[in-house]
């Protein structure tokens, strides 16, 4: 939306008033609304460019869907969700206006806050990702952008997950990161679960940048970032004072040993301002214009309206009814009830019959839509680097994939399954399809492919499916053992919004090297994708 779109009316209800900020899923407004009368805040989701129709489909019910299970949560440290409408197609998502400024924008104010603002700011933040937590909502954003310091002084957290794009979400289930990587918790960045555990830690990063000035973690690039989440050791909180050891106690690389939120409040209790005063300087609120709707105005020489003439029956004195015996008025209510039956159930079956419908309720049918397979003829070669670290040699390849998918590539630290990898991301537009090519350099001697299969299957512990293995062509050059084609399933959330994908793995020696080409569908076009897009996308790779 535009700054043209100033006194819109949306869903015939919401009025836009004046533009409050633009990000790149969205634009927020404030406007009124003219059932309640009130001042709310209005979000408009953008459909990203070039986003397919199914994905944009997608996009629209997964808002509405997550903007329902917000709705249920009332906390006075959120900002409140107050309705979700479609309009025109688009999703808009209607919230309590809060004056205010985000934390990010207090901290290039003022700079870093002082020991009483970041214990209020502890103090709220916890209590409302507690209340989320309770009704089963993860925030997966805490940062300083999505904490807002109200004109008032009261803290709120804003922002819960609402409008995530489609292909983020499902990049996330595939190991690429969902949030901003300075805050992101290890395991997180690692392509591990959103969990509550990475709400408290990302808590903890955001009030070390809010006491230090700076984000804990800072690369040239994201990818950097990221490392240093995962890899890194975590920083001593700069300037936090007496909230340094809840700081650390919150950003623990275990999650298991990561504070609770009410310890977290209990121990930054007594560095609270006092009852009736405020760690943030209470503001002047401008306000808003108060929207009035003149009557319509009548013409001093309108007519008068006909005169509607006679009422349409007499007025008459009534005359008190005969008394009636007990048997007549038992069978005058009886018949009253059987004409009432009749009438009623006759009705329903004379309209239902008349409009050509069927007296019994329909049956529910629920059909999904795919999105469409890519062809052979958008692939096109692309040469790709998975290294693990600076100064690793070998690890450059090249392979055909659609040249309109994003690639990202990210590094993961060894764990208790796999070795240190590094993995390069293809990712279609919809989010619905993705290659991965993952390389462990020096795989060998001391493992095989069979103790790869066993860390696939321990990463899904039961939601793994399947795990056919077949022989496949050998790359060229030296190999510890044959090479071997790998098929699986996994199912991904809970139902009814359960993802079912199937994984086409190719798995592939190469020298002291393991390679890993996959393929990520739909479980439901699996047969379809494996000749249009992992047997024309795996059989082009090719270590360089």
């Amino acid at each position: 939306m535009e700054n043209g779109d100033q006194d819109r009316l949306i869903a015939a209800r919401y009025r836009l008033l004046h533009l409050l900020g633009q990000g790149s899923m969205g634009t927020v407004w404030a406007a009124h609304d003219e059932v309640l009368r009130r001042q709310v805040a209005v979000k408009g989701i953008l459909r990203p460019p070039g986003m397919p129709d199914v994905a944009a489909d997608e996009l629209r019910e997964r808002t509405m869907r997550e903007a329902r299970a917000v709705a249920a949560l009332s906390h006075p440290n959120v900002v409140t969700l107050y309705d979700v409408v479609q309009h025109e197609g688009d999703p808009y998502v209607v919230m309590e206006l809060v004056p205010s400024r985000s934390l990010g924008d207090v901290l290039q104010e003022q700079g870093c806050l002082t020991e009483k603002q970041g214990a209020a700011v502890l103090d709220a933040v916890a209590a409302a990702l507690a209340a989320a937590h309770r009704a089963g909502i993860t925030h997966r954003d805490v940062k300083p952008g999505n904490v807002l310091i109200a004109d008032d002084g009261r803290v709120k957290l804003t922002d819960f997950g609402i409008a995530r794009n489609v292909a983020e979400a499902t990049m996330t289930a595939r190991g690429i990161t969902l949030g901003t990587p300075a805050y992101i918790a290890p395991e997180v960045a690692q392509g591990g679960d959103v969990s509550e555990a990475a709400d408290r830690w990302s808590l903890g990063a955001t009030v070390w940048a809010a006491m230090a000035g700076e984000p804990p973690y800072a690369g040239k690039n994201v990818m950097q970032t990221i490392n240093a989440v995962i890899n890194g050791d975590v920083p001593v909180p700069a300037g936090a004072g007496r909230l340094a050891p809840v700081i650390s106690g919150l950003m623990r690389k275990d999650p298991a040993e990561r504070l609770s939120l009410v310890d977290v409040r209990k121990q930054v209790y007594p560095l609270l301002p006092e009852p009736g005063t405020d760690a943030f300087e209470v503001r002047e609120t401008v306000p808003l214009p108060v929207v009035v709707r003149p009557k319509p105005r009548i013409e001093p020489d309108a007519p008068l309206a006909d005169d509607p003439g006679p009422l349409p029956f007499a007025l008459t004195t009534p005359h008190p009814p005969a008394p009636r015996g007990r048997l007549a008025s038992a069978f005058v209510l009886v018949a009253a009830v059987l004409l009432f039956l009749a009438g009623s159930g006759g009705g329903f079956a004379l309209t239902r019959l008349a409009a050509g419908a069927t007296l019994l309720p329909p049956t529910r049918q629920t059909v999904q839509t795919l999105p469409t397979l890519p062809t052979s003829a958008t692939l096109r070669p692309r040469t790709a680097s998975a290294v693990t670290a600076i100064g690793d040699q070998g690890g450059e390849f090249t392979m055909s994939v659609d040249q309109s998918w994003t690639t990202y590539a990210e590094q993961r630290a060894a764990d208790a399954r796999f070795p240190v990898s590094a993995v390069v991301h293809f990712v279609s537009g919809s989010g619905a399809y993705e290659v991965t090519v993952q390389r462990f350099p020096d795989y060998y001697p001391k493992r095989d492919i069979k103790a790869y299969v066993a860390g696939v299957r321990a990463r899904w512990p039961g939601r793994f499916f399947g795990g056919e293995r077949v022989p496949t062509p050998d790359l060229p050059g030296p190999r510890a053992e044959a090479s071997t084609q790998f098929l699986y399933r996994t199912v991904e959330g809970d139902e009814p919004n359960a993802l079912r994908r199937s994984h086409l793995s190719r798995v592939l020696p190469h020298g002291d090297d393991l390679w890993v080409v996959e393929v990520v569908v739909p479980t439901e076009q699996e047969d379809e994708a494996r000749v249009r897009l992992f047997d024309a996308i795996a059989s082009t790779f090719a270590p360089v």
